[in-house]
């Protein structure tokens, strides 16, 4: 698996999201002219540094959209969840996360006409879509990659944002548990099977097709605010309500 190339310019800067007391890190990068920017929900045990995530941003700043990698977790809850595998489960903590990391794109000057999508590995996938339900509109679309979108449980009817589940051939309990969340999803919706590919898509070729999927959903649905620009801010507080 080679990382992808782009001779676009691109602009990159580490960043510190507030959420709650908590300051979360990331690293963002916007290609010059983008109409969007996917925030990535790494999933339990992982964190911005995820290789997969890594090469699957490369793939979309490609297709000219704008990445945020950040931590959902601080470094103290890093250390506490090694030892009790209890925060990466902590579906609605995970899922405020999000929210407050969308809330601050929204918030950045030069970031918010930025239309949001969400992009979900494992149980990442599962708070991306909560957090999409609480947002509405303001996110343009989810993507799911060996995600527990069943981990969302009675969120999933509320989700609006076009929603996309890939899962690996192979992975079959997941591929059970994403056939049964698929089903109460009421947005508009697709679920991908990647033939041969087990739950982290290392078979050769397998992460690329995942790549290349969710680069062309979240280019067909991030498209600038324009009129829900000026909506952006009710919404944001509502979720917080």
């Amino acid at each position: 698996m080679s990382a992808p190339h782009t001779a676009q310019h691109i602009w990159k800067r580490d960043v510190q999201i507030p959420s709650g007391e908590a300051r979360l890190y990331g690293t963002l990068q916007i290609p010059e002219g983008a109409s969007g920017i996917v925030a990535f929900a790494h999933g339990s045990g992982s964190s911005r540094f995820s290789p997969r995530n890594q090469y699957v941003a490369g793939v979309i700043r490609d297709a000219g959209l704008g990445t945020l990698l950040f931590d959902l977790l601080t470094p103290k809850e890093e250390t506490v969840d090694a030892q009790t595998r209890e925060l990466r489960f902590d579906i609605e903590l995970l899922a405020t996360r999000l929210v407050d990391a969308a809330t601050w794109i929204a918030r950045t000057d030069d970031m918010g006409h930025l239309r949001v999508g969400y992009f979900g590995a494992s149980t990442g996938g599962g708070a991306a879509l909560v957090a999409a339900a609480r947002l509405g509109q303001v996110i343009g679309a989810v993507v799911s990659r060996g995600g527990r979108p069943d981990l969302a449980g009675a969120a999933l009817p509320h989700v609006v944002s076009p929603t996309l589940l890939i899962v690996g051939g192979r992975d079959t309990t997941v591929i059970q548990l994403n056939e049964t969340a698929y089903a109460q999803l009421r947005c508009q919706k697709a679920l991908e099977i990647v033939p041969g590919a087990t739950h982290l898509f290392e078979e050769p070729r397998a992460l690329e097709r995942v790549a290349q999927l969710a680069a062309g959903w979240f280019q067909q649905h991030l498209h600038p605010l324009h009129s829900l620009r000026s909506n952006n801010n009710e919404h944001m507080q509502m979720s917080r309500n």
